[in-house]
């Protein structure tokens, strides 16, 4: 029933490139500034606490979680949480990640569109992603028109994986310019400093990127497929 298929690989090799790229990019700059240390001492949880206070989020926990590079920002239970190497550590990466996820808590304090946005296809980005390509393949392998509609449910499924990855570009992009704002007119880290945690969030942006090429090549080629087989 399965096969390879080597038109495939014109879809998958490119963003697997720039995701392994991405990744080395962004354990590179995390690794360099975090062996530098904040002039003024502050860790990624009392910069986090700082810029939250500063904009009236007092509501708003910040906690450790365990992981590598686990920072996120829950807006369901207002609570963002730092991961070991961010939560206590005074470096201008720890410093530059944690400012990143204040600044997805003053999206949701604002109403941020796309972060609303992605928090409301959540559920059903975490069904069609899995589910989807079962129903595509399901369809595919079937005959007439009956296939090809169960296809095409099954490619409507998935495509919400590449509307989730799309509509998080603007999100994160949107959150590091937050963070770096936050940190210049605050005065919690000098120009000098601020270029590093620059390098860290570009960075980590450029995993996004990759995430999203990965997402609208793998529904082409699902929409290739069918084409082809048509």
């Amino acid at each position: 029933m399965w096969f390879f298929d080597p038109i495939y690989l014109l879809f998958a090799i490119p963003p697997l490139l720039l995701g392994l790229w991405a990744q080395f990019r962004v354990q590179s700059a995390f690794r360099q500034y975090s062996k530098v240390r904040t002039a003024n001492g502050m860790t990624g949880a009392q910069a986090a606490r700082a810029i939250l206070d500063a904009n009236g989020l007092h509501n708003v926990a910040v906690e450790r979680v365990g992981g590598m590079l686990s920072d996120h920002y829950d807006p369901g239970h207002k609570v963002l949480r730092l991961s070991e190497s961010v939560y206590g550590t005074p470096s201008v990466a720890a410093v530059g990640v944690a400012a990143h996820e204040a600044g997805h808590a003053l999206q949701d304090k604002l109403h941020y569109g796309p972060l609303r946005l992605r928090s409301a296809i959540v559920p059903a980005v975490s069904i069609g992603s899995w589910l989807g390509p079962i129903i595509f393949m399901i369809g595919f392998f079937m005959s007439g028109a009956t296939g090809n509609t169960i296809a095409i449910i099954g490619l409507l499924f998935f495509g919400m994986t590449a509307v989730f990855s799309l509509v998080t570009l603007p999100v994160e992009f949107d959150a590091s310019k937050r963070a770096k704002q936050q940190l210049a007119t605050s005065g919690l880290m000098s120009p000098q400093e601020i270029k590093g945690v620059d390098q860290v969030l570009d960075a980590a942006a450029l995993t996004y990127v990759a995430a999203a090429l990965q997402a609208i090549l793998t529904m082409l080629y699902y929409v290739s497929l069918l084409a082809r087989r048509d």
